[in-house]
């Protein structure tokens, strides 16, 4: 994967960064698509009868169908919004809100990023509806034991996470779809750290809704993706209500709106972004996303082998599945060891990674966390390793 770095602007300079989670550096393939439209046809989509309005829907619209095929669905079911949490917000509010009656049951985990946690405690204090949440195993690994015996006869949605951001467990979403639907739940999984880095099909797994974002995939911050099946995607009501997503309006009793997805779409779309994210997913398919898979895992394993051999290192995560890492040295508040490592212009998160009642299991509130994408290289891996070997060295320069 070593090639790959030449076509990443940011690796040019002397950086190791290892915050691949919280967003991803940009190829050229993709900083060139929305440079060419900024440049050469910068009008707006489906509003124009003129040329280079016409090349905006054409490119606009083969963005969706790319992000469709990404990951197996229909263009109709691919609604472009700013990122997961406003796609998670729209799953909430336009969907669940009206479908969902008091004591009516959801499922989350308590791994889960506040993008899946804040909208639903907030349509629990509107609405009356229950949160529970499924039990964690003892490696912070959600179960399919532990999903079945979470699971009342109130529950009506599993929300979760297809791999979180802190623990990195990959969920079985196949299975936990299967056994949903056969009581009738639906099965809403928060792609954010899931389809980056593996090959996802929403028909196979039979997923409900997903919501994931571009800059966490080699694209543009702004723009995300909201999937839903078709039948359910008609009976969302728009959060937002504006230009572009009306047939007509005459009088309050009279407003006609356009099919979906373009009734979800309110206002100027985010044009760049769309045609920046197809060119993401252009870039990621030339890769092969097999093939990032495999490579992230080989390189989680050999950064595993290196720190477990430091005996102040706790790994929170040991098992877990992704390229995400999170650990702690002992005696060492977390951002003081990241500003140590900043000095030497290595990138890693520090804090609670915004999943804050995690704490609640692991007793642990903050965190180090690596999390590593195809573009990192086992050198990275030996010089962080190098800095971090010498306990007292880091206590000696973090300030």
């Amino acid at each position: 994967m070593k090639d790959v770095r030449l076509d990443f602007p940011m690796l040019n300079s002397d950086i190791i960064y290892f915050d691949n989670g919280a967003t991803t550096f940009k190829p050229n393939k993709v900083i060139d698509a929305i440079d060419d439209y900024y440049k050469n046809y910068s009008a707006n989509a489906h509003r124009g009868d003129y040329t280079i309005s016409y090349k905006v829907d054409v490119n606009y619209e083969t963005a969706r169908k790319k992000v469709a095929n990404f990951i197996n669905a229909e263009s109709e079911e691919i609604v472009f919004t700013s990122g997961t949490t406003d796609s998670m917000n729209m799953i909430v509010n336009g969907f669940f809100k009206n479908f969902l009656e008091p004591g009516d049951e959801v499922l989350l985990t308590k791994s889960e990023h506040a993008s899946n946690v804040l909208p639903w405690f907030k349509l629990c204090e509107e609405s009356g509806i229950v949160i529970n949440y499924i039990d964690l195993d003892d490696n912070l690994h959600v179960t399919m034991e532990n999903v079945i015996e979470a699971i009342t006869s109130k529950t009506k949605v599993i929300s979760i996470a297809g791999i979180t951001n802190v623990v990195g467990d990959e969920r079985p979403i196949d299975e936990i779809c299967k056994y949903a639907h056969a009581n009738d739940i639906f099965v809403v999984i928060d792609g954010a750290q899931l389809v980056p880095h593996k090959k996802v099909d929403v028909k196979k797994s039979d997923i409900d809704f997903l919501a994931f974002s571009g800059h966490k995939m080699c694209g543009p911050t702004g723009i995300g993706v909201l999937y839903g099946k078709k039948e359910f995607l008609e009976r969302i009501n728009p959060v937002r209500l504006g230009g572009g997503m009306n047939e007509s309006f005459d009088s309050p009793s009279e407003v006609y709106l356009k099919d979906i997805p373009t009734r979800l779409e309110a206002g100027t779309p985010n044009i760049a972004g769309a045609i920046g994210l197809g060119a993401a997913v252009d870039y990621l398919n030339s890769i092969g996303m097999d093939n990032i898979n495999n490579y992230e895992k080989k390189l989680k394993s050999y950064l595993i082998d290196k720190l477990i051999k430091l005996n102040y290192v706790d790994i929170i995560n040991l098992e877990s599945d992704s390229g995400i890492v999170s650990f702690n040295i002992d005696g060492i508040f977390s951002q003081d060891v990241a500003f140590y490592l900043n000095k030497y212009n290595i990138c890693v998160r520090a804090g609670n990674h915004c999943a804050k009642i995690l704490k609640n299991k692991t007793g642990v509130k903050n965190s180090l966390r690596v999390s590593l994408y195809f573009y990192n290289t086992y050198e990275e891996i030996d010089k962080f390793i190098e800095l971090i070997s010498d306990k007292e060295r880091i206590m000696k320069e973090m300030i």
